[in-house]
């Protein structure tokens, strides 16, 4: 039987906290929004790709991007209780402007989600950080990631873990995801491309299971692809009301789900649809 949460609040996100800095975060946090919807709104707005950069503007560009990651980790994820070091560690030190598309990258570190075409996009920092504190890898855990995406996600998983079987349904996301991981020494990730919306035995028993994008029901063949042990992560539900669950199975036959917060996340393509009642 396919896993529905329905009702389950138990957590709302948290209030913006840039209020709460002071000083160049919060200035570099109101240049972010305000930024925000018109790059991608009006994509000519970025640079356009190709275009030389000068060593003054790479330097500049360079501390930027500092600047704006050490601002999502402390007004994003420090206040949405991620508190596992190895996960503040990772994202401290994390490229993700090298896997936004080149459009929006002045935006890697903003708190939205960033378009990667095919109605899919790129989670937020913050719910990134949060399901990645969730799944709880270890350094010799076998993965399965369910939707590539740019492959960011992918970096995460195998900077912590053993080996990362990621599917993805598009082929250009596929290839664009593997020469970015290429280029960042990540050899430990097996990429597929086809249609893991119901589930992927390929290489199953897992010790985790993230699902990046959500589902109005969550498939019977993801928690039967767990290891004893093993863990499963995905935003189930319809928008508006969806939920972030966590499934274990405990032995064989038996599992514990917990719902864990409230948020919204477009659809995984193909996602299994829930059963519809007229009246």
């Amino acid at each position: 039987m396919a896993w529905r949460f329905i009702g389950c609040h138990t957590e709302s996100r948290p209030q913006r906290a840039g209020l709460r800095q002071s000083g160049k975060a919060l200035t570099l946090a109101g240049t972010l929004c305000t930024n925000a919807l018109a790059y991608i709104q009006r994509p000519e707005l970025s640079r356009k790709k190709g275009t030389p950069m000068s060593e003054t503007k790479l330097s500049n560009a360079s501390s930027f991007f500092v600047a704006a990651r050490q601002h999502m980790l402390e007004s994003q994820i420090r206040t949405w209780d991620v508190t596992d070091p190895r996960v503040l560690d990772l994202v401290a030190q994390a490229p993700r402007q090298e896997f936004v598309p080149e459009r929006y990258r002045n935006l890697a570190f903003a708190d939205i989600n960033i378009p990667l075409g095919h109605g899919q996009v790129m989670m937020s920092p913050m719910l990134e950080a949060r399901l990645l504190q969730v799944l709880n890898i270890q350094v010799r855990d076998k993965i399965l990631e369910v939707g590539t995406g740019s492959g960011y996600f992918t970096w995460l998983l195998a900077k912590l873990g053993g080996h990362v079987h990621s599917v993805e349904i598009h082929k250009e996301f596929s290839a664009a995801a593997a020469a970015r991981l290429a280029i960042q020494g990540i050899h430990n990730v097996t990429l597929e491309t086809g249609d893991a919306a119901c589930g992927w035995d390929s290489h199953a028993p897992y010790d985790a299971i993230i699902v990046t994008g959500s589902t109005p029901i969550l498939p019977d063949a993801f928690q039967r692809s767990l290891a004893v042990g093993g863990r499963l992560v995905a935003v189930v539900g319809t928008s508006p009301a969806m939920e972030a669950c966590l499934i274990k199975r405990i032995h064989s036959e038996s599992f514990s789900q917990q719902p864990l917060f409230e948020t919204d996340l477009p659809p995984l393509q193909n996602a299994a649809a829930s059963a519809r009642f007229v009246f």
